[in-house]
């Protein structure tokens, strides 16, 4: 069935208090999306942002960002006053998120907020049900905050090695500090569920993303070494990155460290179910980053500074997806990234799984004219973008692409003059046979390199575009269900 949806960070919504959350704003653009005819509100991970303020770099694959907890929703708790919240400064620009006083200044709010938090029936019950990561996870933050934020790696020996006596010890230790952090994870909880329950009533799924990867400096790697290729010492041996190409001579350099999927195979892929399940009851749809990492994936020796020294490693491939299959049922609700270049061997993996694979028109107007992302080559079963949260907004593009793409894409779209670039290509992506069509909100709002969320392999100036709230009105959301309509894609 067609359908069609707009990808929206959380982070991107506009808000008071310095970044997006799960509060009043977030109800509205459900609404705004059930007005404009949208099936699918496609969002970044909601993981705790590490290093980089990047959403797949993160402290735990489980937990969920304390920066999306509303402040308002607080307040109406009476857990802090609008005094107190208004006193702390989180940026005075509505357009751009600054994440240095975020660090500063959010968590001091919350801890302010959990000192007249009283622990209750639905409190116990979360900590009870989710003690399988939760419980790693608030030590984890706990002994950071005692580390001044160093890495889990850098920790004495004990701590380090999560030896038992040791972890019993520093549980005791830091008993209130462990609480706040489960207790940021609770209402995290509670707002996030009652924000997915309204977009199920206003018939909206929601489409999360999780990063293939995890973090070195996770609570997921610290708790589950085992599920990792380390060392004695307990540093990678191997890290994950991409290969040279065009666009890096270097090559990327991830740094996250590599599975052991042998270890996860004998132990029946017991961490993949964990994550994938707790991703399934997050979600309608579920995202999953670098599919191609799952049949080969590029290994890169720890010490080397660029990726110039990787070779490809073959990965589960299909045995994983049999696994959850087995564990979750058949037509697991998957969107596979399967970007870039794809050997045979992946595209016979993606067939294998059935899952719908993407499209980014971005990348369709090389001068052959023979890509797979030119819309006469789509196959049904597969999700249509302009550009992903890593590629720039389609006006940003127009200044980067070169003279040649953009002509031919000016062609292949038949562009009248005076006609908005971005709307052209928004209808060329509702048009195309694609079962799925998934637009990006800076390119609906016609906006240029300003609004581009993230530029791969750069540190620094990501992460930040935030959205007007004049920006939802009755008239943009009228425009985008006419469009919906007329390509078929309204929902039945």
């Amino acid at each position: 069935m067609r359908s069609c949806g707009i990808l929206m960070p959380i982070f991107s919504l506009p808000s008071k208090y310095g970044i997006g959350t799960l509060g009043k704003e977030a109800f509205r653009f459900i609404d705004f999306l059930n007005k404009a005819g949208q099936s699918y509100w496609q969002i970044l991970p909601l993981n705790p942002t590490n290093y980089g303020d990047s959403p797949y770099q993160s402290f735990s694959s489980f937990a969920g960002n304390p920066y999306f907890i509303d402040i308002e929703l607080l307040i109406e708790e009476n857990l802090i006053t609008k005094e107190l919240a208004d006193s702390f400064s989180f940026g005075e620009d509505p357009e751009i998120i600054d994440y240095n006083l975020l660090y500063e200044n959010r968590l001091k709010l919350l801890k302010l907020a959990f000192a007249n938090f009283k622990a209750n029936n639905s409190y116990i019950s979360f900590c009870e049900k989710n003690a399988f990561w939760l419980d790693d996870y608030a030590l984890f933050m706990a002994l950071k905050k005692a580390h001044n934020d160093i890495s889990w790696t850098e920790w004495e020996n004990e701590l380090r090695l999560h030896e038992t006596n040791a972890i019993n010890k520093a549980s005791r230790q830091y008993e209130t500090e462990i609480e706040f952090y489960k207790f940021i994870q609770f209402k995290f909880d509670e707002q996030w569920k009652k924000l997915k329950a309204y977009a199920q009533k206003k018939n909206v799924s929601i489409i999360g993303d999780i990063p293939i990867y995890v973090a070195l400096d996770s609570a997921d790697v610290w708790a589950n070494p085992k599920q990792f290729l380390l060392d004695k010492d307990l540093q990678p041996t191997v890290v994950a990155g991409c290969p040279p190409d065009a666009f890096s001579e270097d090559g990327q350099l991830w740094g996250n460290p590599i599975y052991d999927w042998e270890y996860m195979k004998k132990d029946g892929f017991s961490w993949w179910k964990r994550y994938f399940g707790n991703a399934l009851k997050r979600y309608d749809m579920v995202r999953i980053d670098h599919f191609r990492g799952f049949e080969s994936y590029y290994a890169i020796p720890y010490t080397e500074k660029t990726a110039i020294n990787g070779k490809w490693v073959k990965g589960p491939n299909i045995a994983l997806f049999d696994s959850l299959t087995e564990e979750f049922g058949k037509n697991l609700p998957i969107i596979a990234e399967d970007l870039g270049y794809l050997t045979p061997a992946v595209k016979k993996m993606l067939k294998a799984t059935a899952f719908p694979g993407m499209k980014v028109l971005q990348f369709a107007f090389d001068p052959s004219l023979s890509s797979d992302y030119l819309p006469h080559n789509f196959n049904r079963n597969s999700v249509v973008y302009i550009g992903t949260h890593d590629n720039d907004t389609i006006l940003g593009w127009l200044t980067s692409a070169s003279s040649e793409e953009i002509e031919i894409a000016k062609n292949y779209i038949n562009l009248q003059p005076n006609e908005n670039f971005s709307w052209a290509m928004i209808k060329l992506a509702l048009m195309s046979v694609a079962d799925t069509c998934i637009l990006m909100m800076p390119d609906i709002l016609s906006l240029d390199s300003k609004a581009r969320i993230n530029t791969p392999s750069t540190l620094g100036g990501n992460w930040q575009w935030r959205m007007k709230g004049e920006c939802l009105n009755h008239w943009l959301a009228e425009i985008i269900y006419k469009n919906t309509e007329i390509y078929g894609r309204l929902p039945s």
